[in-house]
């Protein structure tokens, strides 16, 4: 708001539309205000905007195991936004415009239920991929019934599936069967434990990159 010093036809001070007023040395003067230039393709904001669509893109196949994946991170923002905001400061590798997934530093799950100890996942017969895990369920909040859960990832396809509710971190391993369509492609393996109630789950864990996917079978939980 501008402020007229000496009357209506005195001086002022402030800012009036797009003329400031003031006053120097006992001097009035008046100067226009400077444009702001609201630049959306600033180098910044594209370099940012390259950032944020490499990684919605490759979080989009694994919506819905995000909502149980970071379901314990989702009290102001939501599951989604959770991972979009974990995995843009971790997992992503490269420089504007050319960034990329690093795949090894991924999360696909975040929680504080103790996660699988030694994972690790060889392509079987039958376009079965087999998940194994050591027995932890003497540590600290840990079950021997907390129940796995695998994510396979597929770049190629740009297309994921998940595997919940199946074998117990006791149970010591886990297979599944991919879809026909992944046959060859690389896949990108992750595993986590969730309690029984489904009210908790660990920190996922990245177990392999497996280069040539076999013959697959057929589809389970295909998101």
């Amino acid at each position: 708001m501008a402020r007229i010093n000496q009357g209506i036809s005195g001086g002022f001070s402030g800012k009036v539309g797009t003329v400031t007023g003031g006053n120097w040395n006992g001097i009035d003067y008046m100067r226009s205000n400077e444009s702001v230039s609201k630049n959306s393709n600033s180098t910044a904001q594209l370099n940012q905007r390259a950032r944020l669509t490499t990684v919605v893109q490759f979080l989009r196949p694994l919506k819905e195991f995000l909502r149980i994946g970071f379901k314990n991170r989702a009290s102001k923002l939501s599951a989604f936004n959770a991972a979009t905001s974990y995995n843009l400061e971790h997992a992503l590798a490269g420089s504007f415009p050319d960034y990329q997934i690093e795949y090894s530093r991924v999360r696909v799950s975040q929680g504080k239920l103790p996660g699988a100890l030694n994972p690790a996942a060889v392509a079987g017969p039958s376009g079965e991929i087999r998940f194994t895990w050591d027995n932890n369920s003497t540590a600290i909040d840990a079950m021997a019934d907390d129940m796995v859960a695998v994510v396979i990832y597929n770049p190629a396809r740009k297309s994921a599936l998940s595997f919940t509710g199946g074998s117990t971190r006791l149970g010591g391993s886990q297979s599944v069967t991919l879809p026909a369509s992944f046959s060859g492609d690389e896949v990108h393996c992750y595993i986590s434990f969730q309690n029984v109630s489904q009210t908790v789950i660990s920190d996922s864990r990245f177990v392999c990159s497996l280069g040539e996917a076999p013959d697959f079978g057929k589809q389970v939980n295909m998101w």
